[in-house]
């Protein structure tokens, strides 16, 4: 199988074979059609297989252009180093697309940076946590338009004690959502 052979559109397949990627790998094929499919679903896999992409592909996919440059994807990560790391994958996949992706952590100073860098508008946010809820508190953007949330490293989220915050985040997304 390759990439052409799932339901990808040009500008998607365009940036893959710039990366060089042609085939996807086991996971990436086996959540493709569920994601697509608008189902929840959790995916487990061994480190360096792809999971990222797994997720991001079919999101970016489903992503629907709007002018109103309100979050519609949620992507959670225990670390400011996978905020920034994801960014940079969903930079390198949506080169032929109109889409802004923010990536916000803890450790800088909210108001300043993070809460101006909102005002501009994100098709996707990546964020810790802790920051996304103060983000989502202060009213740096609108909730309701999140259709898509992902908890990448859900396990390692949780031993670090985030329990709490997540669930204090899920509470407050809109109800019809899809999670990964």
């Amino acid at each position: 199988m390759k990439f052409a052979d799932l339901n990808l559109n040009s500008p998607l397949l365009n940036a893959l074979n710039d990366l060089g990627i042609i085939t996807p790998t086991t996971i990436q094929q086996k959540v493709f059609s569920i994601v697509m499919s608008g189902r929840d679903v959790c995916g487990i896999a061994q480190t360096g297989t792809g999971k990222t992409f797994a997720y991001l592909l079919p999101c970016l996919r489903l992503w629907k252009f709007t002018k109103d440059k309100s979050p519609q994807i949620l992507i959670l990560v225990p670390t400011r180093e996978l905020v920034t790391q994801v960014v940079e994958n969903i930079k390198s996949l949506t080169t032929y697309m109109n889409l802004a992706a923010v990536g916000v952590y803890g450790g800088v100073n909210i108001n300043t940076q993070q809460i101006e860098l909102m005002k501009t508008g994100a098709d996707v946010i990546v964020a810790t946590p802790g920051r996304f809820y103060d983000l989502a508190m202060n009213g740096a953007f609108k909730t309701k338009t999140i259709k898509k949330v992902v908890i990448d490293e859900v396990d390692e989220m949780l031993n670090l004690g985030f329990r709490t915050q997540i669930k204090n985040i899920l509470d407050f997304l809109p109800a019809q959502r899809q999670n990964l």
